[in-house]
């Protein structure tokens, strides 16, 4: 079953987009940044990504599916699901202002999916992810998300042409933390994954293959805190979530569930960010992690973000980055 998106869920977001490009465009140093998107958004058609429901573990599940035009049916692409955080839904991952996977897609040639996590709410407002150890009624439900993923794909794939060896997952917070749990339980069909803002919470992780993972966190973030726990004041129920894996202790493991070499070589390194490698890794895989030094709890290069929170750090575009760590990853 599919619909698209209705004009005024449309409307909603290019509207709050326009808004939120307005404000930013006075922040000094990103007015021709800014400039740049508005004149590329205007050149290029609304995105329509198409509403689907599929029936999984006794309920009812959603997600949109972005086909950029002019794709070849008979030519495998990669396909990207992209999960959103804790509390938001899938039109919030699919606002290009906000983490840009439309029109990322549109530009490389890749399907992007975006999965709508587990809700009470009819509308599937507020909803989360069972990543394991958080968070919320996904978890405490025992939802299962692992599997409602497998079922978004095989339901993409009897649509789409799409690549086997080209099936990618990320997300932002709790989303990045089911990104981790797909690695972990789903391997044989994910490539790579990566994770925004989301620490590792499986409470095990047995991996079928090695499979190559990066993590990008700010180290300022007051929601999962970059050392480790939740931040104060950051939940309005603790028990919801979870006493956060910390950043390094995340690369850790999959350093050794990769079997990697234990000297990270730094491969990015500009003012307020920098990224770096675990080379020598089984099967040619990768672990990388790349620090912000300013951006809270947000999607690095984000042009928006939710009121009454710190700007997005500009030192470098998430999106841009997961991309060529997944492009480079199918090689």
């Amino acid at each position: 079953m599919k619909r698209r998106l209705r004009p005024f869920f449309l409307a909603a977001l290019c509207a709050a987009s326009a808004a939120a490009l307005a404000q930013d465009a006075e922040r000094p140093g990103l007015r021709e940044r800014i400039r740049e998107r508005l004149e590329q958004r205007r050149a290029e058609p609304a995105p329509a990504p198409l509403a689907h429901t599929l029936a999984h573990d006794g309920l009812q599940r959603q997600y949109l599916m972005y086909v950029p035009p002019g794709l070849d049916p008979r030519r495998p692409v990669p396909l990207v699901l992209a999960f959103h955080g804790g509390g938001g839904n899938a039109g919030l991952m699919a606002d290009d202002a906000r983490y840009g996977w439309v029109g990322k897609a549109r530009r490389e040639g890749f399907v992007v999916v975006f999965p709508n996590g587990f809700s009470r709410l009819p509308g599937g407002n507020f909803a989360t992810w069972n990543a394991g150890a958080c968070c919320g009624d996904a978890r405490d439900r025992n939802i299962d998300d692992v599997g409602f993923a497998r079922a978004v794909v095989a339901d993409v794939r009897r649509q789409m042409a799409i690549d086997p060896a080209r099936v990618f997952a990320t997300g932002m917070s709790n989303g990045g933390m089911l990104s981790h749990r797909l690695a972990c339980d789903a391997a044989d069909l994910f490539r790579a994954v990566a994770s925004v803002a989301g620490t590792d919470a499986t409470p095990s992780c047995n991996p079928s293959r090695p499979i190559s993972v990066l993590h990008i966190h700010a180290r300022d973030d007051d929601h999962v805190l970059f050392g480790g726990g939740a931040g104060q004041g950051a939940f309005r129920d603790a028990s919801k979530v979870t006493d956060f894996v910390s950043v390094p202790e995340t690369i850790a493991r999959w350093v050794k569930r990769d079997q990697c070499g234990p000297a990270a070589q730094r491969t990015f390194d500009v003012p307020g960010a920098y990224c770096e490698a675990h080379a020598a890794c089984r099967d040619g895989v990768s672990v990388q992690l790349c620090v912000t030094e300013t951006g809270g709890h947000s999607w690095p290069g984000a042009d928006t973000v939710r009121r009454g929170k710190a700007p997005a750090s500009q030192a470098l575009d998430a999106t841009d980055v997961i991309w060529r760590f997944f492009r480079d990853a199918s090689r």
